[in-house]
């Protein structure tokens, strides 16, 4: 019996010097069907356009297209990816050789699943391992619990119309995995070390004010109301509080010794 495919879309804007590491992490995977998709979006560094004119990898190809943020460029590799299930892998980023086998084995074993995801350790300008807390659709309500390499099938992707493209701000993630949600998906996460996320503080995430946070998350609300129910005109009043307090030095103090 042959294997579903994986397809792994990696999106690359500027970011050339990494995608070997990035690419050669799914090169490793023990899994055997997966086809790899690297999405240039409108690179204009100069080592990183010569790195992929020059991309030759087994079972990979090259995307090219006018830039138009991460979410369209996901897009586009998906629209093109052959795969039954699709992994966003960002080409900072990497992943272990199992994690591919264990989330189509997960799929395999569930036809309600949306969403399989795995335990993460950071590297970069912080290492050890990533700590999110536990899943629960309640949780999602306040913020993303679920990194951006998770693994989905492509139907469902088609189902919800993809990535937001207007959230070129950040949060498309969010909002992604609150549109599998909304279909009535489950979600698992698998208790290996298979995700490793690149910290790096310059990123957008990093750098990400509270006021546009609340912008973000209010637009969020509006989007999936039905996910937020009742919650949606509270939490909104309550959302400039919420990240003046996540920022805040007392906050950051009882989230890292609840960390430990």
């Amino acid at each position: 019996m042959s294997l579903p495919l994986v397809s792994v879309v990696i999106p690359c804007y500027n970011q050339g010097p990494f995608l070997a590491e990035s690419i050669g992490s799914v090169l490793a995977s023990s899994y055997a069907e997966y086809e790899i998709l690297v999405v240039d979006d409108g690179s204009t560094d100069p080592d990183t356009c010569q790195i992929l004119a020059a991309l030759d990898y087994p079972r990979t190809r090259l995307i090219r297209r006018t830039n138009g943020g991460l979410a369209a460029a996901r897009n586009s590799g998906i629209a093109e990816a052959k795969g039954r299930y699709i992994l966003a892998l960002d080409a900072d980023d990497r992943i272990g050789p199992a994690y591919l086998a264990q989330a189509v084995q997960a799929f395999a074993s569930d036809a309600c699943l949306g969403i399989v995801y795995c335990r993460a350790e950071k590297f970069g300008a912080e290492s050890g391992a990533w700590r999110l807390p536990r899943f629960s659709r309640w949780r999602m309500r306040l913020g993303n619990l679920i990194f951006c390499s998770a693994l989905y099938r492509k139907a469902d992707w088609e189902t919800v119309g993809g990535y937001d493209e207007q959230l070129r701000r950040g949060w498309e993630d969010w909002d992604f995995w609150l549109s599998l949600l909304e279909l009535g998906r489950t979600v698992r996460c698998l208790e290996l070390t298979g995700f490793y996320y690149r910290k790096n503080p310059a990123s957008m995430a990093a750098g990400m004010e509270a006021d546009l946070k609340v912008d973000l998350h209010r637009r969020l609300l509006a989007k999936h109301d039905g996910f937020f129910g009742g919650w949606s005109g509270a939490l909104s009043l309550l959302l400039p509080l919420y990240y003046r307090l996540a920022a805040s030095r007392i906050y950051r103090g009882i989230k890292r010794g609840a960390g430990r």
